[in-house]
């Protein structure tokens, strides 16, 4: 079973960008996702991070929250 804490920092290390509080706030405040467009193609996710988003909402899995 898998008991890895589901939240923004673990999340960000999964997808192997910086995890610590600063750097999710400098994120967060810094980017915009433009209508409806799903989170996976977003324009500041590379091509793995989105494949890695696409893929865990295909499988409905705890990261998709």
């Amino acid at each position: 079973m898998d008991t890895t804490p589901k939240n923004l920092s673990h999340l960000f290390a999964q997808l192997g960008l910086a995890a610590d509080e600063q750097s999710l706030e400098t994120f967060i405040a810094g980017i915009t996702l433009p209508g409806d467009d799903c989170m996976s193609v977003a324009p500041f996710w590379n091509k793995a991070q989105g494949a890695f988003i696409k893929e865990a909402m295909i499988q409905d899995s705890n990261w998709s929250e």
